[in-house]
């Protein structure tokens, strides 16, 4: 049996090896229909999927999502997607393959069309990584991995432009620093969205020089103090922060040095744990939160 196990393990690293770098061969249609139509704005919702990340972009009628949660809140995840009426995902990226980014993933994969899906080039042996990879193929989905410089790749219609920063490496030792950062702008509006991004890639990308600055910012890894790092978030220099986690998690998730550099900053702050799902709007030129 443990043989066997060995041997199924090594067929799942190979599909996922074969699936990261090729284009989707899937038709990769456009067009979205949503509850709330999403012309001529821009709108980010924080989903509340407990201690993990999942958010939806819509912008033009078309849609993003990045990340999936915990398998345990997948639940949350779907309902809120069948509340807006989504019928299908334009864009999906997972930002690394930790349980609380790809819990639900699989479960959106078998239940939604999907233009392009994007992940970084990493792959792990859990259960969770192994079913989403098969339920790809089964879609017959391909994996793009996501680079710095691919952001022209994503269009989300008019009045958006997407910049992908990160990841600058394939060897991280951490899971987390696979995390793209990502700056989607929208008019004279922009939002930064950086995963479990720990300030080693924070780092990386202040020696870049890339042009972080952004009106709202995800935090990194749900608050905690390996992330948001004083130079980082100068730069970013955002008035507004959406940090997402759970309610009383055991990881202490936000940390009070992390808190206390985004109030140094006086930086608005937004918290899922306190107050469910956030939805942020932009029209181009104003930011709007409820």
């Amino acid at each position: 049996m443990k043989k066997l196990y060995h041997i199924s393990i090594i067929l799942i690293l190979a599909l996922s090896l074969a699936l990261l770098g090729c284009s989707n061969t899937a038709t990769n249609s456009t067009s979205n229909t949503t509850s709330n139509n999403t012309t001529n704005k821009f709108v980010v919702n924080y989903i509340d999927v407990g201690q993990g990340d999942s958010i939806l972009i819509q912008a033009n009628d078309k849609t993003m999502l990045i990340d999936a949660g915990p398998k345990e809140n997948e639940d949350k995840l779907l309902n809120y997607l069948k509340k807006l009426d989504i019928k299908k995902l334009d864009y999906v990226i997972t930002t690394h393959p930790h349980e609380d980014h790809i819990g639900g993933m699989t479960s959106v994969i078998k239940d939604y069309s999907i233009g392009k899906f994007y992940a970084p080039k990493v792959t792990t042996t859990t259960k969770t990584f192994q079913n989403m990879i098969l339920t790809l193929k089964d879609k017959n989905l391909k994996i793009n991995i996501l680079k710095p410089g691919m952001g022209s790749d994503i269009n989300l219609g008019v009045n958006t432009k997407v910049d992908v920063f990160s990841p600058n490496s394939d060897k991280y030792e951490d899971l987390n620093n696979y995390s793209p950062i990502i700056k989607i702008s929208y008019g004279k509006n922009s939002f930064l969205f950086t995963g479990d991004a720990e300030k080693l890639e924070e780092k990386e990308v202040l020696q870049k020089n890339y042009d972080i600055k952004a009106d709202v910012l995800k935090v990194g890894h749900h608050g905690s103090s390996s992330s948001t790092g004083k130079d980082f978030l100068s730069k970013v220099a955002p008035s507004i922060a959406v940090i997402s986690c759970g309610k009383g998690n055991d990881y202490g998730h936000p940390h009070k040095e992390t808190l206390k550099t985004l109030e140094q900053l006086k930086v608005k702050v937004y918290r899922t744990d306190l107050s469910g799902n956030i939805v942020i709007t932009s029209d181009g030129n104003n930011i709007s939160v409820k």
